[in-house]
């Protein structure tokens, strides 16, 4: 047992109030630079990445492109090289120094591609506002395509039966502004389209030169616009086969894929030609469902993920051509998801694959929306045919190859008579000659 004396009692003492004199000068030594880099970097308006990210903007309105109020938190020393490079840069940079958000945005390009990852990405937020719709298959908007003339004006191509065409909207009008405010030069027309989409049901109002006259107003409610990514028609030199292009996988794909099936069916189609050249590919889960409609209760892919932990994707039970031949053309713009739809019927010996080696994309990236309305596309796990095949790279080597040629037509006016398609040519002639 340790007993102590008054005179130890006091220098214990001394020591404690001395230890917490120091940690409370440390404290406050550490809130003041805190404090003092804060102010720092809040005059200067340069970005931080903080816990928060940047300020919210309201999502689906147009913006004018001013750099964002930005939340700013102390980097870690893990950054301090990059604070002190920028003070250099902005102390003497010759010229004007980009707004904040494009320095950030800089930033984290940047820091992605040190990861040696080519779909390890940041989006900024208007071309993932139009990524979004596209994976959806459908907007709010008015239902126009744009373009500009010679002169660099915007002009304005209504779609048939659209809200734009209902309201009056010509083909050839020129834009003038949106809602009251006027087109600058410098705004990009995806920026424009991102002004004209919005809430269904909601009203836009377009000033419009139209000829020679005055500008007038047209006010348009906007509707929902569909973005096919599927088309089809019976062959009308061989009725009994059926054609079916799918230009990407969205939401909205395997529903559209059905639907193109039942009506191929009730014309009496018995086989099938499935297009997935130039098709880049989409969301996972839809290129698993359109498998499905092929190949039912079936491997689709295998996922490897980080740690070695996999998983193995299936098909589901109910598809509505598990009994019909089958002929997948593919090309070097097949990729991805279309892929991994070509690789398992391949794999299972479902389909017969005509063409070129596909692509090779053999990964799946996770998407991630920052506070902006801008997103992080990250890799997240590999995945694999059916029999184990990594694509990555390599791609898929088709059964039968078939140069194609950029000029031939695809979709809904694809013709296996048009001599600039031999793979679709080839693709028919094997449907009507093999035994299935």
């Amino acid at each position: 047992m340790h007993v102590r004396t008054p005179k130890i009692k006091a220098l214990v003492q001394l020591h404690r109030r001395r230890i917490l004199l120091a940690l409370w000068l440390a404290l406050c030594l550490s809130a003041a630079y805190a404090l003092g880099f804060y102010a720092y970097l809040s005059g200067d308006g340069q970005p931080a990445l903080g816990r928060n990210g940047f300020s919210r903007e309201a999502k689906g309105q147009a913006t004018d492109n001013r750099p964002p109020s930005v939340v700013v938190h102390r980097p870690s020393s893990s950054f301090d090289l990059f604070w002190e490079a920028y003070r250099i840069l902005r102390d003497k940079f010759y010229g004007e120094l980009p707004p904040a958000r494009q320095l950030a945005y800089g930033a984290l390009r940047g820091a992605l591609s040190t990861l040696g990852d080519p779909y390890s990405v940041f989006v900024e937020p208007q071309p993932h506002e139009m990524e979004k719709a596209d994976l959806r298959g459908s907007f709010g908007g008015i239902g126009a395509n744009l373009s500009r003339d010679a002169q660099g004006r915007v002009v304005l191509h209504p779609l048939p039966d659209s809200p734009a065409a209902q309201a009056g909207v010509q083909d050839g009008d020129i834009l003038l502004a949106v809602d009251g405010l006027p087109l600058t030069p410098t705004l990009s027309l995806e920026a424009i389209t991102l002004w004209l989409r919005g809430p269904v049901g909601e009203p836009i109002t377009l000033t419009l030169l139209r000829g020679d006259g005055p500008p007038v107003s047209i006010t348009v409610i906007r509707a929902e616009i569909e973005l096919p990514s599927v088309t089809w028609h019976q062959l009308q030199t061989a009725p009994q086969v059926g054609y079916i292009g799918i230009s990407r996988f969205s939401e909205r794909t395997d529903q559209e894929l059905r639907r193109a099936l039942l009506d191929l069916r009730s014309q009496g189609v018995q086989r099938l030609i499935l297009d997935l050249r130039d098709n880049s590919g989409g969301l996972l889960q839809a290129a698993v469902d359109v498998a499905g409609e092929f190949l039912p209760n079936e491997v689709i892919l295998i996922e490897e993920r980080r740690n070695h932990l996999t998983e193995v994707r299936r098909s589901g039970s109910g598809g509505l051509a598990t009994d019909l031949p089958l002929v997948v053309l593919v090309n070097r713009g097949t990729a991805s998801a279309a892929e991994i739809v070509a690789g398992a019927l391949q794999d299972h010996s479902r389909a017969r694959l005509i063409g070129e080696t596909t692509f090779g994309k053999g990964s799946v990236q996770l998407i991630f929306e920052l506070s902006d309305g801008s997103s992080l596309h990250i890799t997240a796990a590999r995945w694999l045919t059916p029999g184990g095949h990594q694509l990555d790279g390599v791609g898929l080597t088709p059964d039968i190859v078939q140069v194609g040629t950029a000029s031939a037509v695809k979709g809904e006016a694809a013709d296996p008579t048009d001599p600039a398609d031999a793979q679709l040519t080839l693709a028919l002639r094997l449907l009507q000659t093999e035994e299935w």
